[in-house]
């Protein structure tokens, strides 16, 4: 797949990059510029970043690197059971419970919300830092509403880490999944006060609280110019181009004379 001149691999993490050394720098290099334009596309383009994946999975499968990022590519395109063993190869290279909350999603996706929970009850929990524990949260309470135990998805997500009033890098999420569950189980007064609290601390507009928010409300967006002025407009428009001709025409008259 065609690499833009402006990529030349050294964008990577240096971890990554560490890793590629045991491949000949050719190849190295070529592996880390897939890896880039994976990383690049994954969020606006997945399609095109799982292309990109499959080239460095080809080239470098026994790196534990390209596996997770394949893992990442295919969950970004719903191939839960290729994302499952791409992370389940990952894990078996580094031994880390990183992505035990992903692989744990993979189950929900592929309808087993049954091992998910499972996962979310296993040793390797308590391994995760505090943000890879939040997101086994995030994972369990999701399965438990693919169960539809609405009350069980809401008490999954009452914890220290909702209660808290410093903003974290999950909070805005915890606290939307929290006002979601509420919502779901006719719960709307205290559905709205969350997604309020999770606009507060979603400064970089990563969920759409803000229009969760703004339906429950009743507010309602429409464009500056109502089709009924668009008419007008249109209207004003041609009779001014009508005026603008007949003057026209009688300067023409007013000249021959």
């Amino acid at each position: 797949m065609p690499i833009p001149e402006d990529v030349t691999g050294d964008e990577i993490d240096k971890d990554v990059r560490q890793e590629l050394q045991s491949l000949p720098k050719t190849l190295a290099e070529d592996v880390a510029k897939n890896l880039v334009m994976v990383a690049r596309l994954i969020d606006e383009e997945p399609e095109r970043a799982y292309g990109y994946s499959k080239v460095a999975l080809r080239l470098a499968s026994r790196v534990a690197a390209v596996r997770e990022a394949a893992g990442f590519a295919a969950y970004a395109n719903q191939k839960y059971a290729e994302a499952l063993a791409e992370f389940r190869a990952a894990r078996r290279m580094t031994g880390s419970v990183e992505l035990w909350p992903l692989m744990a999603d993979c189950e929900r996706g592929l309808g087993r919300p049954e091992k998910a929970l499972d996962m979310a009850g296993a040793p390797e929990v308590q391994k995760l830092d505090k943000a890879g524990q939040v997101e086994m949260r995030l994972v369990a309470a999701g399965a438990r509403r693919d169960m539809e135990q609405l009350d069980a998805a809401i008490v999954t997500l009452q914890s220290s880490e909702l209660a808290s009033s410093s903003v974290q890098p999950w909070t805005a999420r915890l606290r939307y999944a929290y006002a979601d569950a509420l919502l779901a189980a006719g719960r709307s007064g205290e559905a709205r006060e969350w997604f309020a609290k999770a606009v507060e601390a979603d400064r970089d507009g990563g969920t759409d609280a803000s229009d969760r928010l703004a339906e429950m409300d009743g507010v309602e967006f429409v464009d500056a110019l109502g089709e009924g002025d668009d008419v007008r407009a249109n209207e004003d428009a041609e009779d001014a181009e009508g005026d603008r001709d007949a003057e026209g025409d009688q300067d023409a008259e007013d000249d021959k004379d």
